[in-house]
């Protein structure tokens, strides 16, 4: 109806982070991070250069990817995975 306003009854003020964790994890994402199909796309680089130049030596070369598997549980599990069958170690050890 022309001239009649609606009055919220609820502010964003109200609603705690909490209450919506997807999103509460979307606003904490690192910027670099180069998201699953890129971390994918060279996660057997970033598992032989571990072996190689180390964790800090293989971050710094592909921060987007270290900041990805940091933050991606299934994309850590899967990296975990291949580093053990690279290393020969039981993942998680």
């Amino acid at each position: 109806m022309p001239g009649v306003r609606y009055a919220a009854s609820w502010s964003l003020r109200d609603i705690s982070m909490s209450e919506f964790p997807a999103l509460d994890r979307f606003l904490r994402t690192d910027p670099r991070d180069v998201g699953c199909a890129e971390a994918m796309t060279i996660l057997h680089v970033y598992a032989d250069l571990i072996t190689v130049a180390g964790s800090e030596g293989a971050a710094a070369r592909y921060p987007g990817v270290a900041a990805h598997l940091a933050a991606c549980g299934p994309c850590g599990e899967d990296f975990a995975g291949l580093l053990a069958a690279v290393t020969g170690e039981q993942p998680g050890v």
